[in-house]
């Protein structure tokens, strides 16, 4: 019976957090409840939670989570500054008289703002504010218009600079040592924010390939689902090229000195994370978007995000306390240990669970939740951790887009015109749902595609 105590603190967390309670205040409440009704029935040794002022203090002293703030001020300074709306403007111009052009523009702006922001739900409400009512107008289908803005909004998951990917990389270094740790290696290697942001550069792209190359399909097989612009809206010449200069160039230039500094080594993503803020900041100057009634909203907006983040964060370190106690890391061991078909079956295991909790947990609960528990036992089956942090990061993606309950759904059905039915919202996500689950396969076949970029910058 005393296995189970740490299986049933995991389920009351979820049923607590689908009845909609503050998910730190679901975390730690429920995690405490079991500590004080353990500790009545001799169960639960208290001096486990000895050890919550260090792990408090250890947070607020992370320079790795210094990156979030930083991060999430670039990404709604971004947003205030109206960098979207020209973005978009711009690459409809460039792609309009293509058969299929608007739906290309919404895909690399969708991929540019999440290389600029890393914030999902930001970008499927931008993109279906500005886009979607563009691309009904002139003729586009619903349902691939939907699957479009929807696909591209949660580029921002893999993406780097990524939030999931700070988060993830904070939590899976934590983990990646307390895996070699339990196998005897006292000298353990390392796996930072570094290493995942490189090695999600390559499945990232390729995942823009991939969506592309579907649309490109679609404009030529079905050209009425997908009509090009009239060339009067479009522009020419020195006009288009103007327009390119002033609307693309500025966000690229901040993205290659962002993702830059971090590749060629001069930067950690800390550092980056500052000059991505600093660059935000001046670009809303330039483009005289800044102003002080902008700046005290992107203050406060920055200020709410990383104050839920690290709350979570606090929540999830009184659950991990408290589950650990119960044996919780010994019993999913086990589990997933005595899997029929190996550590494959693990892998796949966990990875149907985090699809699964993905329709009802956001992605941060997910990581500080769940990655802590399952982490350290797939790392020590022998799992690259780059690899699993890219899966983990994809399989999420894929789970925000997957009807009924996809987090990227509802952000859009919140947006989206009144003749835009849910019903063409779902069915147009499913060919990209399908995308992605080819490049997971691709990815659980040949690991190497998240491996490869991270051992070539920084070998030694």
């Amino acid at each position: 019976m005393a296995d189970l105590l740490p299986l049933l603190l995991f389920l009351v967390v979820c049923i607590v957090l689908m009845a909609g309670y503050p998910v730190a205040f679901s975390l730690a409440g429920a995690a405490l409840l079991f500590a004080g009704a353990g500790e009545l029935a001799g169960t639960f040794d208290m001096s486990f939670l000895h050890a919550l002022p260090s792990r408090l203090y250890g947070i607020m002293t992370n320079t790795t989570l210094i990156a979030v703030p930083l991060f999430v001020f670039m990404g709604i300074m971004l947003e205030r500054s109206r960098v979207a709306d020209n973005l978009l403007d711009t690459m409809a111009a460039l792609f309009g008289r293509l058969r299929g052009g608007l739906g290309f523009s919404v895909t690399l702006v969708g991929m540019l703002l999440a290389a600029s922001t890393g914030i999902v739900g930001a970008t499927v409400v931008t993109m279906g504010l500005l886009s979607l009512p563009t691309m009904l107008r002139r003729g586009y289908d619903p349902r691939l218009s939907c699957g479009v803005i929807c696909a591209s909004g949660t580029l921002g998951q893999i993406i780097p600079p990524s939030i999931v990917l700070v988060l993830l990389g904070d939590v899976l270094s934590s983990a990646y040592q307390q895996a070699q740790l339990n196998l005897g290696i006292y000298s353990p290697k390392t796996v930072s924010v570094g290493d995942l942001f490189v090695g999600a550069l390559a499945p990232g792209l390729l995942l823009v390939v991939l969506y592309l190359a579907y649309i490109g399909f679609v404009a030529w097989r079905r050209p009425h689902a997908m009509p090009a612009l009239p060339a009067e809206e479009t522009g020419s010449g020195s006009n288009l090229l103007q327009r390119v200069l002033r609307g693309l160039l500025p966000p690229v230039f901040l993205i290659v000195a962002v993702l830059g500094s971090i590749l060629g080594g001069f930067a950690t993503p800390t550092e980056a994370a500052s000059v991505g803020a600093v660059g935000a900041l001046l670009l809303a100057l330039i483009q005289r978007q800044l102003s002080l009634p902008i700046l005290r909203e992107v203050m406060l907006g920055t200020t709410r995000v990383t104050s839920m983040v690290f709350l979570i964060l606090v929540g999830a370190s009184v659950f991990s306390l408290v589950f650990r106690g119960f044996g919780g890391d010994h019993v999913v061991a086990e589990l997933l240990s005595n899997l029929p078909g190996g550590k494959y079956s693990a892998m796949l295991a966990v990875m149907t669970l985090m699809f699964l909790l993905g329709f009802v947990l956001d992605f941060i609960e997910i990581t500080f939740v769940v990655v802590p528990i399952v982490g350290p036992v797939l790392l020590a089956m022998g799992f690259d951790p780059v690899w699993l942090g890219i899966m983990i990061a994809l399989n999420l993606q894929t789970s925000f887009l997957t009807p009924p309950f996809g987090f990227a759904l509802f952000y859009l059905r919140g947006v989206a015109p009144a003749e835009v039915t849910t019903a063409q919202i779902y069915r147009g996500v499913v060919p990209f749902i399908i995308l992605q689950i080819l490049l997971l396969l691709l990815l659980a076949v040949w690991p190497t595609l998240a491996t490869w970029l991270p051992a070539a910058v920084y070998a030694d």
